[in-house]
């Protein structure tokens, strides 16, 4: 399968590794970044063709990864379309959850696979996670995803970037017990939320509770499982997971020579091989766009 990639910033990149590193699954046409000049360094590190229209990218692909600034995802999704060429968007889908209805449902009919880029669920150690919960009843859990400032996220959303994440791990696990109620928290800084906390019900009476910031001194991603008959931690960045039942406590570490990305780009390329729905429908990309900006929304009016 011939594959490109659109956007060439650190996603965009990790994409073009990837799926070099996938030769038996696909072949890495080219990429295209809107930005001559950044297309022009990643195409010279990885000697891949850089194109220099989007249309002739598209023109001589079967799919794209997308890695771009969200407000662009609507438009250069409806343009793949139009050259029927399948979609793994990077998340958020979009920006609005109209332009994601109206991606997804024009997706479907074109018979383009769409599939939205959250990462996290393709981590093999959220799927141990999950195995360790298969017989246990939650009361409450606790993530936190926070990272140090740069200048690259100064307009960037901290809920739509880090939060989303953790949202939708936290769904994963719950399954279909039903997110009810959001009490939110935030700060504001240079007009976007640059630290949230948030604190949901599902319907089972399962707490949630999450934070994302980006004025972190250091990189954190944690998740705190209370069960009622194990405490469970995990740290993302080790690989590990400490399970305690019985004030005994087994530590599990993650190894798999398979990275998530690679994990997703090959379930991404499976689906549209075998003509599947995509693991992470649009329609799923568009129920966590929901919360996201129902929760950035009420963090910046709390903030007026």
């Amino acid at each position: 399968m011939k594959v490109g990639v659109i956007g060439t910033g650190n996603m965009g990149e990790n994409h073009v590794r990837t799926y070099l590193s996938m030769q038996e699954h696909c072949q890495l046409i080219g990429v295209f970044d809107n930005d001559p000049e950044k297309g022009r360094q990643i195409s010279d590190k990885y000697q891949v063709k850089q194109f220099q229209s989007l249309p002739n990218l598209l023109q001589a692909v079967d799919a794209v990864s997308i890695a771009v600034p969200t407000e662009f995802h609507y438009d250069i999704g409806l343009l793949c379309m139009d050259h029927k060429v399948h979609i793994l968007m990077e998340k958020p889908i979009t920006d609005t959850v109209p332009q994601a209805k109206e991606l997804t449902l024009k997706a479907e009919e074109a018979g383009i696979k769409l599939q939205v880029g959250h990462i996290e669920l393709f981590n093999p150690l959220i799927n141990m996670i999950r195995k360790e919960l298969e017989h246990e009843k939650i009361i409450g859990m606790d993530f936190h995803r926070m990272s140090p400032y740069h200048e690259k996220i100064k307009n960037v959303d901290v809920v739509k970037d880090l939060m989303i994440h953790d949202l939708y791990i936290l769904q994963e696990i719950l399954q279909d017990d039903e997110l009810l109620d959001f009490y939110t928290m935030g700060k504001i800084i240079e007009n976007t939320p640059k630290h949230a906390s948030v604190i949901t019900r599902s319907a089972e009476g399962v707490i949630g509770k999450l934070t994302a910031s980006f004025k972190s001194k250091r990189k954190v991603r944690t998740i705190q499982i209370l069960t009622e008959n194990a405490f469970i931690e995990a740290d993302i960045l080790k690989n590990e997971i400490n399970v305690t039942r019985d004030t005994i406590t087994q530590t599990i570490q993650i190894t798999s020579d398979e990275q998530p990305l690679e994990i997703q780009l090959t379930d991404f390329l499976n689906c549209i091989k075998s003509d599947l729905t995509p693991s992470v429908s649009g329609k799923a990309g568009i129920a966590a766009l929901k919360t996201t900006n129902e929760i950035s929304r009420a963090i910046m009016e709390d903030q007026i």
